[in-house]
C-alpha cells in the first residue's frame, strides 16, 4: 500500500508549495537571479586561445 494515489510525492508537494502565490514570487525571482548569474559567469569566461602558427608573407621582389 505504499503507492496510495491520495498521498502526493515529495516532489509534487514541493511543486504545489512553490506555485502558491507568496512563494511563487520568490521562486520566480530566485530563478531570474540564477539565470542572470549563470549568464554573467558564462560571459566572463575567456576562451582558451590556441597560438596560431606563424604566417610568413612572401617577400615582394625588389626591382
Amino acid at each position: 500500500m505504499d503507492s496510495d494515489p491520495g498521498q502526493p510525492t515529495p516532489i509534487r508537494r514541493l511543486v504545489q508549495w512553490a506555485i502558491t502565490p507568496p512563494q511563487s514570487y520568490g521562486v520566480y525571482l530566485a530563478a531570474l537571479a540564477l539565470m542572470f548569474t549563470l549568464s554573467f559567469y558564462a560571459g566572463t569566461m575567456k576562451p582558451k586561445h590556441v597560438p596560431a602558427p606563424p604566417v610568413t608573407a612572401p617577400s615582394a621582389p625588389h626591382s
